[in-house]
């Protein structure tokens, strides 16, 4: 099952909200044009990307969230993907982009505008089961722009809802 890319963010100043452009160039140390304000916990290899399945953003508004496309810092949108399919370890491959998610993105408190009441933890995997971001590593760097197919490419550790 291929997915889609329907919203890719960056900011140039850092932080949160990440704004949307038409494309994204990726490289393997992070995207350009997308600064971290704190890099001991965001960017780098093993932090180059951070993506979010549109379901999870949709869910969170349905429960009357204010979180919108790119205001938790993901540089990447995608739908269309299986349910629970993303996790440690599976290979994407997303326009010209290779990339292997590393690690969910454990939420903190520059997102808690996104949030009612500022309960930025409803976007933790460990408290929410899966309801995340992700981190990705790049293996092959490139352009991805609005619309490009999402292929998972190879399996991870499996990401179910207890």
């Amino acid at each position: 099952m291929a997915g889609l890319v329907c919203g890719l963010h960056v900011n140039p100043e850092g932080g949160v909200p990440k704004h949307p452009v038409e494309t994204l160039v990726v490289h393997d140390n992070g995207c350009q044009g997308d600064r971290q304000n704190d890099t001991r916990h965001h960017g780098g290899p093993n932090k180059a990307v951070c993506l979010m399945e549109l379901r999870i953003l949709q869910r969170l508004q349905d429960a009357g969230h204010p979180i919108g496309p790119g205001t938790t810092g993901e540089n990447l949108l995608i739908d269309g993907l299986e349910d629970g399919i993303l996790g440690v370890g599976v290979k994407l491959q997303i326009g010209q982009v290779a990339m292997t998610i590393t690690g969910d993105a454990p939420p903190c408190k520059t997102i808690q505008a996104s949030f009612q009441e500022g309960r930025f933890k409803a976007l933790s995997h460990r408290d929410c089961f899966g309801q995340t971001r992700w981190y990705a590593s790049v293996q092959d760097g490139g352009t991805i722009r609005l619309g490009d197919t999402v292929s998972v490419l190879s399996a991870g550790e499996p990401v179910g809802n207890p």
